[in-house]
């Protein structure tokens, strides 16, 4: 009879244990969206003082009174000559600069008067973007489920995210992440941790915030650290926002653009190649490889990777968004792929109108991308083609490859 009773106790274990698996499978389907996770909104914003590249050089150096350093400043002329970068915008002017001489110096200790500007403008430069997306998605704010805030100006805590939903007035309940110090490929982390979100949590909408002020970057020049230099030639301050969802309402939600797969890796043999350090003097960074060509040499194993579900090979049938970090990058890619001109139009738009602003970067050409699409008449949002890729490229020498499906431009 024992033998018999643990039998009958086995099954019934069995049983109880099926049906608790059951409805935790029913649970899980129930909490996930059925379709990919969608661009539903895309809002940009820079600070208001704008400088113009061909007269950045005699204002960099008069403003760090390094006029002397005749040789350098001839340099750094060439640097803003090849960038192809027609201006920038700053939140620093010369007001705040001569208010904050250890700005100004190469390294002196400033970092308490840099974390005390970007602590507060970083959010601020957030909201105006996020404003912009909110207002373009046409939805109550009460209907933001997350918010991703990612900046690689300061820390501080509770953090931006926390100062943002602040700022917007967003739900307390609203479900925060905060990334620090991730640097120019995380416009394409930000879409990656979105998917997930979006995808596993129904009817999420989660708003995606990029800010970036280069208060904690800027310094005055130096002659054995031209990497340096090359920092204080392309970068600018920008935010950009976006609000990503699956399972759009197509009654009131219009669709830009679908993420239909996201990555991350480490290229090999880049360890060193982009450092970021955080000091008493501010942010330093620290070029000490040839990041061009350790990009474009790899590049072409991330797209095969990529599009190999699709199957796509043929790189200039997709549209492209490309991290500009600098110009060499976007040329020695182009070169790599044989890519034509016309498929980094977008990309050297952005880095010619705004500077290299980090990981808000991508999402400003994904911006310009959807506009000009509209503007052209074209059938889609990806310049009327139907796959694309989005990459993002920074320290580590970390790679962000993001498969974009564009979705047809409905006409208002």
């Amino acid at each position: 009879m024992a033998n018999v009773d643990e039998i009958r106790q086995s099954q019934q274990d069995r049983i109880s244990y099926n049906l608790a698996m059951a409805n935790v499978d029913e649970i899980r389907q129930s909490q996930r969206a059925k379709g990919p996770a969608t661009v539903l909104a895309i809002g940009t914003a820079t600070p208001a003082n704008m400088i113009y590249q061909s007269e950045y050089p005699d204002y960099y150096f008069r403003i760090t009174k390094n006029e002397h350093m005749t040789d350098l400043k001839e340099k750094f002329k060439r640097m803003c000559d090849k960038s192809m970068i027609r201006k920038r915008y700053m939140h620093l002017t010369e007001e705040i600069l001569k208010e904050n001489p250890n700005m100004c110096a190469y390294m002196a200790r400033s970092l308490d008067a840099r974390q005390d500007m970007v602590v507060v403008e970083v959010p601020k430069l957030g909201k105006e973007a996020a404003v912009k997306a909110i207002k373009e998605w046409g939805q109550p704010k009460s209907k933001i489920t997350h918010l991703v805030f990612c900046t690689t100006s300061g820390v501080d805590m509770p953090g931006a995210d926390y100062q943002l939903t602040k700022l917007l007035g967003l739900r307390p309940s609203v479900n925060r992440l905060m990334m620090y110090q991730q640097g120019c490929f995380a416009g394409g982390t930000v879409l990656r941790l979105a998917k997930d979100l979006a995808e596993n949590n129904k009817s999420a909408r989660v708003l995606v915030v990029c800010s970036e002020i280069t208060a904690v970057t800027f310094r005055g020049p130096n002659d054995s650290h031209l990497d340096s230099l090359v920092g204080q030639a392309l970068l600018g301050d920008g935010a950009a926002a976006i609000i990503i969802g699956a399972d759009p309402d197509l009654a009131v939600e219009r669709p830009l653009f679908q993420l239909v797969s996201a990555s991350q890796t480490i290229l090999p043999d880049s360890e060193g190649a982009i450092d970021g350090h955080l000091r008493e003097v501010g942010l330093t960074f620290h070029l000490l490889k040839d990041v061009p060509g350790l990009i474009s040499k790899n590049i072409e194993k991330s797209l095969t990777g990529a599009f190999q579900p699709l199957p796509i090979s043929d790189w200039n049938s997709i549209f492209w968004i490309a991290h500009p970090g600098g110009p060499a990058i976007l040329d020695q890619v182009e070169e790599r792929l044989a890519l034509k001109k016309e498929k980094m139009k977008a990309t050297r738009h952005v880095l010619s109108e705004y500077g290299n602003m980090s990981s808000a970067c991508v999402l400003f050409i994904l911006d310009e991308m959807r506009k000009n699409s509209a503007a052209e008449g074209k059938a889609t949002t990806g310049e009327g083609l139907e796959w694309g890729v989005l990459f993002g490229f920074g320290p580590g020498l970390t790679v962000e490859t993001v498969v974009l499906h564009s979705v047809p431009i409905v006409v208002a």
